[in-house]
């Protein structure tokens, strides 16, 4: 009987270190493997170049339509432009026509 009174005494006294040990050890799996995690910093990395380039490209696209609105200001219209748009809105473009971009 006293040796089971000492056995359950010595599971006692484990008790609190074992549970703070697999709180450690779940807490480091989490930083390991969790969703914000290491192994999860270079999907990370990999999604943040791709939208670094999608910018890149979008803000491109957005300088280009810019300028073309620019150019087509009511209060001074590019005749280069106005003129493309409205042959090709129109469909007055002749099959032996040939447009040269000057850009």
């Amino acid at each position: 009987m006293a040796q089971l009174a000492k056995l359950r005494m010595l599971l006692f006294s484990a008790l609190g270190p074992a549970i703070a040990l697999l709180l450690l050890l779940f807490f480091a799996g989490y930083v390991v493997l969790g969703s914000n995690g290491v192994l999860a910093w270079g999907d990370y990395t990999r999604q943040l170049r791709e939208a670094k380039g999608e910018l890149a490209r979008t803000q491109v696209a957005r300088a280009e339509l810019r300028n073309r609105v620019d150019l087509l200001n009511p209060r001074r219209v590019d005749p280069d432009l106005s003129d493309e748009l409205i042959r090709s809105q129109l469909g007055v473009i002749h099959h032996d026509e040939v447009i040269v971009p000057l850009n």
